[in-house]
């Protein structure tokens, strides 16, 4: 097939040595895929591995899996195969049965690239799914961005080769080779809104313009090309990520014009791992949270997402997250605390405080001191006297809500001696009667 031949050389899809998985549904397009790869890989160098995954969501799917397991131990090609449960996973972090099954396979290809089975990830997309894909996103309200489709490659991980292959090439190919394949039925469920397009719009639009697929597909490479520049003269040094998928993105930022902030939030989110779902309405919530609502301000937005006005920064954050109930010495050397960084502490008799986030007196802890995540009832005596809640002391020091409950500390008991990064109890400070102290680092993630 020319077009696959054309889509892989001028982008250097495959390269000698590679090992490519398919992601193969034993539909049409992904066994043309497989068939294909197939049979070019000797030639070319590289080896060829079959991915099934059965998501659970129709009676028959197990047979899919078996079919497309069944006819590569015939082809004599390896193939793993997998069950998940994406409705469940759709019910527990709010997501679409869509998204919930995307983001079931894409945890096992990235599974399978980071143990180095594969290194690169062959999808089944062609034009015609391009098509629908770049109307999709204009209905649901995108800018160029949307409407620039997918790309060809993505990542140098994930891989389109049929991308510029009409539906019409790959029926031919399928039939001149004589390749088995099976229908999803879900295919003709309407309610699914890819599936309304290519069952219901797109074939009116062809019917009067029958060039209509590539011709959309057109429009979308012109928008990703003034995409790209658009992107290149960002500047965004300032938004800051930290653990657990959380950005910051400074509220003068906001003040840009609305094709630079627009794209610093798309950024953004794609910092965090958020793909799909942020719609151009979201994004309009998102400019009126920082240009017109109070600080502490908050909306909610899909895959369970927080975005908070605090202060001088929009950030977006998991909602639902909670720190694990975790508990660390206090010891020389380093410590890798989740959703926060490093603690680096170690014993001195050298009382220069210029160097450390906190020096406090080593006879003066207790010791059974921990560090561990705050917990409702923690004190803390100020530095300089006079006891508070731990709770009240983070609000009146400006500490933004979303960290106050995984920001750690060292406590004994419920008696707070140091938070991180933040300030130590007077009751550990260092005297005039201090030989040796201990000298601690804590270290945010940048």
């Amino acid at each position: 097939m020319k077009s696959i031949e054309k889509t892989i050389m001028k982008n250097g899809l495959i390269q000698k040595g590679d090992k490519v998985g398919v992601a193969v549904s034993g539909g049409k397009d992904s066994m043309c895929l497989l068939h294909y790869l197939n049979a070019i890989s000797k030639d070319m160098g590289f080896e060829v591995y079959a991915i099934t995954i059965d998501h659970s969501l129709r009676e028959n799917s197990k047979n899919d899996a078996q079919f497309v397991v069944s006819y590569c131990e015939k082809q004599g090609i390896k193939v793993f195969s997998y069950k998940v449960d994406a409705m469940k996973l759709s019910k527990e972090k709010g997501l679409t049965v869509e998204a919930a099954a995307r983001e079931c396979r894409f945890r096992i290809f990235k599974a399978l690239v980071n143990k180095k089975v594969v290194n690169k990830i062959a999808l089944g997309h062609h034009m015609q799914d391009q098509a629908e894909t770049i109307l999709l996103h204009i209905f649901r309200g995108s800018g160029i961005t949307g409407a620039s489709g997918m790309d060809v490659v993505r990542d140098g991980v994930y891989l389109r080769p049929l991308l510029n292959t009409s539906k019409s090439e790959i029926m031919a190919y399928i039939n001149t080779n004589e390749i088995p394949y099976v229908e999803d039925e879900t295919n003709t469920d309407n309610d699914f809104a890819r599936n309304y397009i290519r069952n219901m719009i797109m074939p009116l639009i062809r019917n009067r313009w029958k060039n209509a697929d590539s011709a959309i597909c057109s429009f979308g490479e012109l928008c990703k090309l003034d995409d790209d520049y658009i992107y290149s003269t960002l500047n965004d040094n300032g938004v800051v990520y930290e653990g657990s998928g959380i950005v910051k993105i400074p509220l003068n930022y906001f003040s840009y014009p609305v094709a630079a902030i627009n794209r610093i939030l798309r950024k953004a989110f794609k910092g965090i791992g958020i793909m799909s779902d942020i719609e151009r309405k979201h994004i309009k919530i998102i400019n009126s949270l920082a240009l017109e609502a109070e600080n502490g301000a908050r909306i909610t937005l899909p895959n369970k997402l927080t975005v908070i006005k605090e202060y001088n920064f929009i950030t977006i954050t998991n909602k639902n997250f909670t720190p694990e109930a975790k508990t660390w010495p206090l010891e020389r050397g380093k410590i890798d605390i989740p959703n926060f960084g490093v603690i680096d502490a170690t014993v001195t008799r050298k009382l220069d405080i210029s160097n450390y986030s906190h020096v406090v007196d080593y006879n003066a802890v207790p010791k059974n001191a921990i560090w561990r995540y705050r917990k409702d009832g923690d004190v803390f005596e100020k530095f300089g006297g006079g006891t508070k809640s731990l709770s009240d002391y983070l609000i009146d020091k400006k500490i933004p809500a979303r960290l106050r409950k995984y920001i750690p500390v060292l406590a004994s008991g419920n008696e707070i001696l140091i938070i991180a990064g933040v300030e130590i109890s007077d009751k550990i400070k260092i005297t005039d009667k201090t030989k040796t102290a201990w000298a601690i680092n804590a270290v945010r993630f940048s």
